[in-house]
């Protein structure tokens, strides 16, 4: 049956029809948007440090994890041991302490930052011991509503949200950090 059949079917056998329903959502909004933001990545078990645009990134993740040995990241500027763009398949981002990315639209109302696939290998998001996403304060919005008007997809066509490091509570009801992705996750929020 083509579709143009199936469709003149159930036009002819609709006997009821009904207007489309107001969309119109009256979602969450903050007072002070930014500071929700920081609140809940820290009641998640993240953690926020403010810099200024123009900071030495190198130098607040070499403060922020003294003793990581490997850096992983593609973005230009980061003293990287390992570039998720070069490395020849996805383990090979393994033992990387620190994984660093760009958050492009950060959630105030569950702490969730939208990373965009902007490397080869998504692994990196996942697979580091520890996480720092880097974040423009401008791009914190309110609720999941606002940063779905915001999301561009990349040329690799995913992105994931995260808020704070992994943690399951599945097993014997004992918390374990780190299970499924990075034990630790540290949002560099850029004024």
């Amino acid at each position: 049956m083509k579709k143009e059949e199936l469709f003149a079917k159930l036009r002819k056998n609709t006997h009821d029809q009904f207007d489309m329903p107001d969309l119109q959502i009256n979602a969450l909004k903050y007072a002070d948007t930014l500071q929700e933001f920081i609140k809940m990545t820290e009641s998640s078990g993240g953690k926020v440090k403010r810099l200024e645009k123009d900071a030495d990134l190198n130098a607040a993740i070499k403060e922020t994890y003294p003793d990581a040995k490997v850096i992983a990241s593609n973005i230009p500027g980061i003293h990287a041991d390992k570039n998720p763009d070069t490395v020849a398949e996805a383990k090979d981002l393994n033992n990387t302490d620190v994984g660093v990315v760009r958050g492009t639209v950060g959630v105030a109302e569950n702490a969730c930052v939208w990373i965009p696939q902007t490397m080869k290998e998504k692994a990196v998001c996942f697979i580091s011991e520890n996480l720092v996403i880097l974040l423009d304060e401008a791009d914190v919005v309110n609720n999941m509503h606002e940063a779905y008007a915001r999301i561009d997809m990349s040329n690799y066509g995913f992105g994931t949200f995260i808020s704070g490091p992994s943690k399951t509570a599945d097993i014997e009801q004992a918390l374990v950090m780190g299970a499924q992705a990075a034990r630790s996750v540290t949002v560099f929020l850029l004024s």
